[in-house]
């Protein structure tokens, strides 16, 4: 089912038959190294595991550039203890996490990022009714960072030793974009499209 479009992107929900299309975007050093890590290549049952299973509140995505599946993303509410540590705990309202890559290097560097980080902006705020919007990309990964920043993401609270990523845990940044105040109380249509 189409989630939203704009311009020539646009975002669907997740099917069994993507299940290819995710290994080899995650069997690909390239994407890899910056989502799971080169020494964690998946096979058919590791996709099963990550992407299909106990997938309970998690809303998981294919990004696709002219039809194209080109991305994965998956958003989801931040409850309890996450919460607490990403020091959201005295946040008001409703908080979505949220997670993506481009798979298809080729695709890199042409400002898809940023389109798909700020409709997501839009989306979520429009469908979930979300307060605050929150990632914990980390600190080594300065073009995502730039990326998010620019899409009026700041820098929350840092997460020293957070995330086990080709053997070794990295620092992250928790990172929010605080929807209610960007927006004024009313988010501002950015030409997407919602199905």
């Amino acid at each position: 089912m189409k989630l939203w479009e704009q311009d020539e992107l646009s975002l669907r929900t997740l099917t069994v038959e993507d299940a290819s299309i995710l290994l080899k975007w995650l069997s690909d050093p390239t994407v890899l190294a910056y989502y799971e890590g080169r020494d964690n290549p998946h096979d058919e049952a590791l996709i099963q595991q990550h992407f299909y299973e106990d997938r309970d509140g998690i809303h998981a995505c294919i990004l696709e550039h002219q039809g194209n599946a080109i991305g994965y993303v998956q958003y989801y509410e931040v409850e309890g203890e996450e919460r607490e540590e990403y020091g959201l705990e005295q946040t008001q309202g409703k908080v979505i996490g949220m997670d993506q890559f481009i798979g298809e290097p080729a695709y890199w560097n042409q400002g898809i990022g940023t389109k798909l980080i700020q409709s997501m902006i839009h989306f979520i705020s429009a469908t979930e009714h979300a307060d605050t919007l929150v990632m914990d990309p980390q600190a080594w990964n300065t073009r995502a960072l730039h990326v998010y920043e620019k899409c009026g993401f700041v820098k929350h609270r840092f997460l020293p030793k957070h995330e086990w990523h080709e053997g070794e845990y990295r620092d992250c940044w928790v990172i929010i974009y605080p929807v209610r105040q960007q927006s004024g109380h009313e988010l501002k249509d950015k030409g997407v499209h919602l199905s």
